[in-house]
């Protein structure tokens, strides 16, 4: 059994929330997840009860960033064949370019 956990307000987190997503949406899910350096319980958490999510610069979260701008550009480079930009990809330079203004703004 695993061990219990309480939050910053020192309450037990006993009850379990779940629901189902379509494979892409499991996939931007996953994503965003990923960039934002946080467990996905504590991602979903956050976004279930409005609270904003603060990325914290990491390995993992520079990594993430790594990949998905690699995976854009070469969606770009599809795209220059005339294809058109899915929405999936739009999503994740809109989450991309999020994550990298708050970055610049911590920095100032």
């Amino acid at each position: 059994m695993s061990a219990k956990n309480r939050d910053e307000q020192n309450r037990w987190r006993n009850i379990t929330v779940g629901f189902r997503v379509s494979p892409e949406e499991n996939e931007q899910i996953n994503t965003a997840v990923s960039l934002s350096g946080l467990s996905k319980q504590e991602y979903c958490y956050r976004r279930c009860i409005g609270r904003e999510i603060v990325v914290q610069g990491n390995p993992r979260v520079y990594k993430a960033l790594k990949t998905q701008m690699t995976e854009i550009l070469s969606e770009l480079k599809r795209l220059e064949s005339g294809a058109a930009l899915s929405d999936e990809t739009l999503a994740n330079i809109r989450l991309i370019a999020e994550i990298m203004n708050g970055m610049k703004e911590e920095t100032e």
